[in-house]
């Protein structure tokens, strides 16, 4: 890959995991059990309508990876804009759906100068390995008897060091390096579906938008981390 291409790549795994921070859990509400399963049936169907957003997003955005490269850190700040706005509306009946699919839509923008970079062979590697992964540890999550509520200050502990480390790799341009920060991406955002999804089961999230968002940045982090990977090994340089 051209050190574009990896410096593309580090700029997206720092976005990413900023963004992550932005969502916050608040105390979980009492709810009975039919409202507890139809608030995570919600969830899950914000989360696959989430999911065809970003990919149509990507589809758009195939056919304009050049422009989209030249306005990239526009882009990169209207996404924060809009995640904070998510946020911010996220108790907003019709508006806060509007800034989910909108803001979902975006990332599947943004991300499309990096699938270009790939190429199809990788990405759908890559979406296989996610699908598989985050479909079996959300199925671990909500069968597990074990209590994963103390993992979420160490996740965010590993998540600032990732960032951090990402930035400085900017600046070393290492690929050993981005190797090793790739890895523990996967890792680490695979930790957090495990944490997410119990917390969503437990009703852990105010609404089922924060639910969505939370685990859409997961699996989508998780996604970013195996390109990243897979395009790295697949690279002849």
């Amino acid at each position: 890959m051209a050190l574009y291409n990896r410096n593309y790549i580090h700029n997206q795994a720092a976005q990413r995991g900023a963004e992550r921070e932005e969502v916050r859990y608040e105390e979980p509400a009492v709810r009975t059990e039919s409202e507890l399963a139809q608030f995570i049936k919600t969830t899950y169907q914000l989360f696959a309508a989430s999911c065809l957003a970003g990919a149509a997003g990507a589809y758009v955005g195939m056919g304009m990876v050049q422009t989209i490269a030249q306005w990239y850190i526009g882009l990169v700040i209207l996404e924060f804009a809009m995640l904070f706005g998510l946020y911010m509306t996220r108790r907003k009946p019709g508006l806060n759906m509007a800034m989910l699919f909108g803001f979902t839509f975006l990332t599947g923008i943004t991300l499309t100068p990096l699938l270009a970079a790939v190429g199809t062979g990788v990405v759908a590697q890559a979406f296989f390995l996610t699908a598989l992964i985050s479909g079996g540890l959300s199925l671990y999550a909500m069968q597990s008897a074990r209590d994963f509520s103390s993992w979420g200050k160490p996740l965010m502990i590993a998540l600032v060091i990732l960032v951090v480390g990402s930035l400085v790799n900017l600046f070393l341009g290492s690929p050993m390096l981005q190797v090793i920060i790739a890895s523990a991406g996967a890792l680490l955002f695979s930790f957090m579906i495990i944490y997410d999804t119990q917390m969503i089961i437990r009703g852990a999230f105010a609404t089922p938008v924060e639910a969505a968002i939370a685990i859409y940045l997961d699996v989508l982090n998780l996604f970013i981390s195996l390109l990243q990977i897979l395009g790295i090994f697949g690279s002849d340089e």
